[in-house]
């Protein structure tokens, strides 16, 4: 028998809390609470849960700082965040997205939703973890069963979204894939995310790929493709 998936909900309105977690466990999940972002860290670091739910505003520690301090560690950089806010502009999201959050869900919402926005991040976690083979693509080389990347031999920390996103560029070999294609590989198909998520993820993952950026190549007006060479390029 598989153990149960553990979630961790971090967020300040208590009431909220109490709700979430009375949902999550109906649903079958584990779950962690704390009202406050040091409590989340702490309790982060301690049970390494399957998914962290966490606010993004907070008083004292905010969900940002949290978000930021989970993803420069390499113990917990990897661990999935799906961010709550109560802001629905494009750029608080972009801001959350940007911070290594998987996915993200704004107030008010429904319970539905969020139950299925974590059973969507879970699935991806899921999907990385099963998967075999290896796959190489110039100097890079994608290794799912370990959950890891490498450069020339050099391991970079990725999200379980950012490993999706490489792996399903390197599996197309060279084809083009539009952001949309990009979204139902990564997300599931018939999630709705804001049009720049994907560009938002392309962005942490280049940054990640440092010297090597120039292998996730963009095609203007159609989405993106992963080069080999460098001489791709032109």
């Amino acid at each position: 028998m598989s153990r149960k998936k553990r979630i961790l909900v971090v967020d300040d309105e208590r009431d909220l809390v109490d709700l979430i977690s009375m949902n999550l466990q109906r649903h079958g999940y584990e779950v962690f609470t704390a009202n406050d972002g040091k409590m989340g860290l702490e309790l982060a670091r301690k049970q390494g849960p399957d998914l962290i739910l966490l606010d993004l505003m907070m008083p004292g520690l905010t969900g940002q700082e949290v978000a930021t301090r989970l993803k420069g560690d390499p113990q917990t950089a990897t661990l999935p965040i799906l961010m709550l806010t109560a802001r629905g502009e494009e750029t608080d999201i972009i801001v959350g997205l940007s911070l290594g959050a998987d996915d993200y869900v704004t107030k008010p919402f429904s319970m539905k939703v969020l139950m299925a926005r974590v059973a969507a991040v879970l699935r991806r976690k899921v999907g990385v973890d099963s998967a075999q083979q290896m796959i190489s693509n110039g100097p890079m080389i994608i290794d799912p069963a370990r959950h890891e990347i490498t450069l020339e031999g050099r391991p970079i920390s990725v999200t379980p979204t950012e490993f999706k996103l490489l792996s399903a560029l390197a599996n197309a070999r060279g084809r083009v894939l539009s952001r949309d294609q990009l979204t139902d590989r990564i997300m599931g198909a018939g999630v709705l995310v804001t049009d720049r998520a994907i560009d938002v993820h392309v962005t942490a993952v280049r940054k990640k790929l440092g010297d090597w950026q120039w292998m996730v190549h963009t095609v203007r007006g159609v989405g993106y493709r992963l080069l080999e060479t460098r001489e791709e390029e032109g």
